[in-house]
Order: C-alpha cells, then sequence, then structure tokens
C-alpha cells in the first residue's frame, strides 16, 4: 500500500546518469515516481527505430541493463550484427540480438500510426517497469553536432567517433514543431517535487526543456525543483559533457550546471570535492546541498535517491513556513 505521505516525484532523465538516478528513486518506497525521458538521441539503423535513453531508462528499472557497459541487455549476443556486417552493412552502432527485437516492435507499432508514449508504455509494462516512463514529445525531434566536416547526427558523434570530435554547436532538429506530450505537462504540474537527473545539461536535459511548453510548465510549476550535477570536481564519470561545455565556451563544472539551470532551479546538488562551488552557485540564486554524488552500485544510487528527496522535503517545508 502506498505510504499517505508519498511524494509524487517527476524526475527528467536522459542518457546512463538519468538511469542511474531513476533505479535509486525507485527503490524508495515513500515516492511515486515518474520519469519524462530525452527523445532526441532517437535515429534509425537497418530500417529501426532505436531510441537509446527510454531504452536504457527501461532497461535498468527491469533489472536487465548490461552493467559494465551502462547500456543495452546483459547476457546479449551480436548473431545479427554479424549478418548484417557479412552482407556488407556498416554496423558501427551496437544492437545486441534481443535488443533488436525491442526495435522491431517499436518500429512495427510506429508503422501502425501508435503515438510513441503509448509504445514506451507498453514496452515498460511488458518489462515489468512499476515507475511511469513518459516521452517530452510524440514528434521527432533529433540533436545534431557540427564538427569540422560539418552537422552529424548524434549517434554518429557518440558512437561512431567517440565523441573525439571538437564539437562547435549543437541543434535539435524538428524542436520547433515538436508538441508537448499531454502526460509530460500534467506531470510537471501535479508533481510534489521535481528532479533533474546528473545527466548531460546539452544533449539530454536541454532537449526535454526545449520542447515547446515544457520549460513554461516546468518554470510554473509549484514544486521545488532540485538537480544533481553530473560533475565532480570539473568531470563526468561517464560521457562528453565536460568536453562539450568547455568546446562551447560554457563553465564545464558545478557552477556551469547551475547557470544553466538558474532561471527555474531553486537547489543543485553537488559533491563534496566541490564544496569550493557553493557560494558562486549561491550568487546565481541557486541553493546548493552536498553529498557524495558517484554512484557505483545500487546501494549508492538508493542513498543519492534518498538524500535528493529529503532535500526536497526540507525545501517543501520551507516553502509552507514561507
Amino acid at each position: 500500500m502506498r505510504d499517505e505521505t508519498a511524494l509524487n516525484v517527476t524526475l527528467l532523465a536522459g542518457g546512463v546518469g538519468g538511469a542511474k538516478m531513476a533505479e535509486g528513486l525507485a527503490a524508495l518506497d515513500d515516492i511515486a515516481l515518474t520519469i519524462i525521458g530525452n527523445v532526441a538521441d532517437d535515429d534509425a539503423f537497418h530500417g529501426l527505430w532505436v531510441s537509446p535513453d527510454i531504452d536504457t531508462l527501461t532497461y535498468s528499472l527491469a533489472g536487465m541493463i548490461n552493467r559494465q557497459q551502462g547500456w543495452g541487455l546483459a547476457d546479449e549476443g551480436t548473431r545479427a550484427l554479424d549478418i548484417l556486417t557479412m552482407l556488407g552493412e556498416d554496423t558501427w552502432m551496437m544492437l545486441g540480438d534481443k535488443d533488436f527485437g525491442l526495435h522491431i516492435y517499436r518500429t512495427m507499432r510506429r508503422a501502425k500510426g501508435d503515438r510513441p508514449s503509448e509504445i514506451a508504455r507498453d514496452v515498460a509494462k511488458a518489462f515489468g517497469v512499476k515507475p511511469t516512463i513518459l516521452l517530452p514529445t510524440d514528434d521527432q525531434v533529433q540533436t545534431k553536432v557540427r564538427i569540422d566536416e560539418g552537422w552529424i547526427s548524434f549517434q554518429d558523434y557518440f558512437v561512431r567517433r567517440k565523441c573525439a570530435p571538437e564539437v562547435l554547436e549543437l541543434k535539435f532538429d524538428g524542436i520547433k514543431a515538436a508538441r508537448p506530450t499531454e502526460e509530460a505537462l500534467s506531470a510537471l504540474a501535479g508533481a510534489d517535487l521535481i528532479i533533474v537527473a546528473p545527466s548531460n545539461p546539452l544533449v539530454s536535459i536541454a532537449p526535454i526543456l526545449e520542447t515547446p511548453g515544457i520549460r513554461e510548465a516546468l518554470t510554473s510549476a509549484p514544486a521545488p525543483k532540485i538537480a544533481v550535477s553530473p560533475f565532480i570536481a570539473g568531470k563526468v564519470v561517464k560521457g562528453p559533457a565536460d568536453r562539450m561545455m568547455a568546446a562551447l565556451g560554457l563553465r564545464a563544472d558545478a557552477v556551469g550546471v547551475a547557470d544553466r539551470y538558474a532561471d527555474w532551479l531553486d537547489c543543485l546538488v553537488i559533491d563534496h570535492q566541490d564544496e569550493a562551488l557553493s557560494e558562486e552557485i549561491a550568487s546565481l540564486g541557486v541553493k546548493s546541498q552536498r553529498s557524495n554524488i558517484l554512484m557505483k552500485d545500487l546501494a549508492d544510487k538508493a542513498r543519492l535517491g534518498r538524500e535528493t528527496v529529503d532535500f526536497g522535503r526540507e525545501q517543501l517545508k520551507e516553502g509552507r513556513a514561507a
């Protein structure tokens, strides 16, 4: 039975860091968790529509993720890719045999005209995922990265080129025409607490926020807004966020994150190693709380989830007192 004091928590998440935060929050029994995931990493491979961040959330929350990689399914094979390689196809995007099954299902459903949100919901249910996974939009939005050679897809930059080229510019194709899902807007409006995962601010969180209507819903939501920094002493645990932010002239540390979110963020959870940045963060109008934000295992994830929710409860109490 759900605890009467349970909070409705809405998490904005993308990538491995987002999935880790989702796992930690899902381990708590005093919250009802809804996750708005990133769809701008989506792309087509071998005629199939692949949604990497949503799948990583789903696999992680189902306890089926490949822990060593942080993405894909555990106990996976590559026989389908082996055949495609033999047939002369370019197979730099790693898709496992079981993974292909999900991509086939998603593509079939999309071809029938089913809403991507409904597909994601049905997939999560089939995988036994208890938190609600929502999409910010059912429209196609894709992150593009400009390098010396020109514009390329995010997956080309991230997987094929292993984040090696310097990033000169980012854009989200289709974002201006995208419409927010009613489910995402309702999740923000009805949240008791809104948390932003330690995901890449530029390519995981920004596409969610820049979906027309989402930022406005977030800003106007009465719930406290807390973000967890993806940086520890100026470095990220995984991914290219530090290099991307530096290349684009942004501060690649917790202050840089606070600056990007300052117009709506109440509190930023930073690592103990970044305590010296607290005053700079405060100068942006953002409170900070310190924790060990490195998530090595489920115990770490649950601890950080617990602490973040408790920070949120403190914000709620302060708001009521005011």
